[in-house]
């Protein structure tokens, strides 16, 4: 007994190859491209590591074209294969909703034709085809697995094009045949592996940026979008070889199909708690949209405005309007014929989406996200050779994105006012293998970073990178402040001043050499307005305006900023304020990471979901914002330092406190 099998080296069609190795006997022809001839290798490579070594000896290449007749193979091959064929799978289809109608005609029309006149040469025993549950169309009501041609609507010509080559399977007398409808195929349900964003991964983009956006517990609204149907491939794949070694079940129809189709605002929040992204907490129901006239929203998204924005939005998220048309499932699915064939397997039921969706989203975030992979690919690619200048690289943030950024490669200049402690960095590096170079320098006075400047420059051919990570950070009321003015001139000093005079100093040679970037470290209270941090505040806001403004007049020559919204960080710098040892903070390390993606991959901007939704109420509310800030200015009181009191053994931490700063984490109150 043999097996033929296209789309042998697809998504689902490698799967069950697989499994076609693990579980049973036989050669296995596999139809690949030409120009797939190297992915059929290493594909090779994983059936044997996972078949046995006599996995490989089993694999038989078959050349050709789906676009060919008896798909591009040989007349002398067809002789050979003739009688040797028990099972014909042909999976190779385009699965795509955005695909042009030519190519799905020519692929899934053309190439299920192709496939028939294939079978039927070699004298094939049965025929295996993969249709879809897009063959239902628009039908409403229960499609059962013996309905087919039901006069159902076929919205998109993949819909049209999977529903034609299912009729040819099914009229062509030669063949004994088998269809199987799978749902909407998702990763693998233990691994999470996926090989292209499709159906619901659309959708990943737009959780991810909400989960930038808005913090985890914040409740969202929204529309009853109706049901879907969820299968992970590894199941689908399983099923597929299962039923197909079934006896007595040819020409009937499988649906390869959750029994529990998904509501698709449920499947949204399963997402979202696996993002760690806000859910909804209400959707509002069709049935009380449904009745509401359509007109005024269709006149109104076919004007050119509208019509524009929605574009540009969808764009940026990456969803097709295809994708968008269909989204739901109108039919529901009957899998009786289905249960019953896997009764008594492993296979009987698909995994629940909830026991899996995690790994979904993990697999995408670390191996499919654009914005994750960025551009720079991988840190070490970013940062190998690069001189990165370093400020505050003594201690805290500094000395730990230093030793980040040596252990990828780079050199770090490191820059602070002491310079044992700078050593000691500089020691630390040396001996795990780096380089690093030390310059003392105080970066709130003007002279002495002319100096540094003028150091560096004669040092190092080029600064590919900068810092500005050091930092003045002053809590007091402004009740305590009136006779203080010099709390304002020195953070505005360190803050401010000292990082735009290293800015315009390296500006120069990162425009002639044509790059360069430059990272600032700024505060999330920019974006949350804590009370008592009025100097400080103020201080990072400046830098982040100066920086937005030059962002624009020099990215043409290929320099380009990030500002990064710092959280609460557990360093030297929050000491003096007791009340924070019991306040939830990141270490350096993770703001280091921060620092060192920002570097990698250099946003525009960085920060966190809470700070985010501040920037946000306060531009929607801001005299709501300012009665909360208010109620926090009186739960958490001006410290013992801050009243220049040294005696601090008194302070005490109140139940109300631990619980504002713990919801609203990260913020420096």
């Amino acid at each position: 007994m043999a097996y033929f099998v296209t789309g042998g080296t697809g998504f689902i069609g490698r799967r069950l190859v697989e499994a076609l190795l693990q579980k049973r006997q036989g050669k296995v022809y596999l139809l690949v491209r030409e120009s797939s001839k190297e992915r059929m290798e290493d594909l090779s490579e994983r059936w044997t590591m996972v078949a046995g070594a006599g996995a490989g000896e089993r694999l038989v290449p078959v050349f050709g074209d789906l676009r060919r007749p008896l798909l591009g193979v040989e007349k002398e091959q067809v002789a050979e294969l003739r009688g040797k064929i028990k099972h014909f799978f042909h999976l190779a289809a385009v699965y795509d909703m955005t695909a042009p109608a030519e190519r799905n005609t020519a692929v899934n029309v053309g190439g299920t034709t192709h496939a028939v006149e294939l079978a039927r040469a070699v004298d094939a025993g049965q025929l295996h085809h993969v249709s879809s549950i897009a063959v239902a169309g628009t039908y409403k009501g229960l499609f059962e697995e013996d309905m087919f041609d039901e006069g159902q609507r076929l919205p998109s010509p993949y819909h049209r094009t999977k529903f034609e080559s299912e009729r040819i399977v099914r009229e062509q007398p030669y063949v004994p045949w088998r269809v199987y409808r799978p749902g909407i195929v998702v990763g693998d349900s233990h691994t999470g592996e996926m090989d292209k964003i499709d159906g619901p991964y659309y959708f990943f983009k737009a959780i991810e940026r909400a989960r930038h956006l808005l913090p985890e517990w914040v409740p969202l609204v929204g529309l009853d979008l109706g049901y879907t149907n969820i299968v992970p491939v590894d199941w689908v794949a399983g099923a597929l070889e299962h039923i197909a070694h079934e006896p007595d079940l040819d020409g009937r129809a499988f649906h390869l199909t959750d029994p529990r189709p998904q509501r698709v605002d449920d499947l949204l929040n399963e997402l979202a708690g696996a993002a760690h992204a806000p859910r909804f907490a209400v959707s509002i129901d069709k049935r009380l949209i449904d009745p509401l006239p359509k007109w005024p929203l269709a006149i109104a998204a076919a004007l050119p405005p509208w019509r524009q924005i929605r574009g540009l939005a969808l764009r940026e998220l990456g969803i097709p309007p295809e994708v968008l048309a269909h989204m739901e499932l109108v039919p529901r699915f009957d899998t009786r014929v289905t249960a019953e064939a896997l009764a008594g397997s492993a296979l009987e039921k698909p995994p629940p989406l909830g026991d899996y969706v995690a790994r979904l989203w993990d697999y995408w975030e670390r191996e499919m996200d654009g914005d994750h992979l960025g551009r720079g690919g991988n840190l070490k690619e970013a940062l190998g050779g690069k001189h990165v200048m370093i400020t505050g690289a003594s201690s805290g943030i500094g000395r730990s994105t230093a030793l980040k950024v040596a252990a990828a490669g780079g050199v770090p200049l490191l820059v602070a006012r002491n310079v044992e402690k700078l050593e000691e960095v500089r020691a630390e590096i040396v001996a795990a293998g780096g380089t690093a170079y030390v310059y003392a320098a105080d970066i709130s006075d003007m002279d002495s970073v002319d100096r540094l400047l003028e150091r560096v420059l004669a040092d190092h051919r080029n600064v590919d990178m900068l810092v500005n990570n050091a930092g003045r950070s002053i809590r007091r009321s402004i009740a305590l402040s009136y006779d203080r003015f010099h709390d304002f001139e020195r953070t505005i000093q360190l803050n401010y001043f000292g990082a735009v005079k290293l800015i315009i100093g390296l500006l120069p040679h990162m425009r002639k050499r044509g790059s360069g970037h430059i990272v600032n470290v700024s505060s999330i209270g920019v974006q949350t307005n804590p009370p008592r941090f009025s100097a400080y505040v103020a201080s990072k806001a400046a830098l982040d305006a100066f920086s937005r403004v030059v962002a624009s007049e020099v990215v043409g020559d290929g320099v380009t900023f990030t500002t990064i919204h710092m959280p609460l960080v557990r360093t030297p710098m929050i000491a003096p304020t007791k009340m924070y040892d019991a306040f939830p903070a990141i270490s350096p390390d993770e703001a280091a990471d921060m620092i060192c993606e920002a570097m990698r991959s250099r946003p525009k901007q960085m920060g966190t979901r809470i700070g985010k939704f501040g920037e946000v109420a306060y531009s929607l509310n801001p005299s709501a914002v300012d009665r909360l800030l208010h109620l926090a200015y009186r739960v958490f009181p001006d410290s013992a330092a801050s009243k220049g009191q040294r005696d601090e053994a008194e302070e005490h931490v109140s139940f109300e406190q631990i619980a504002m700063a713990t919801l609203t984490r990260g913020v420096h109150w």
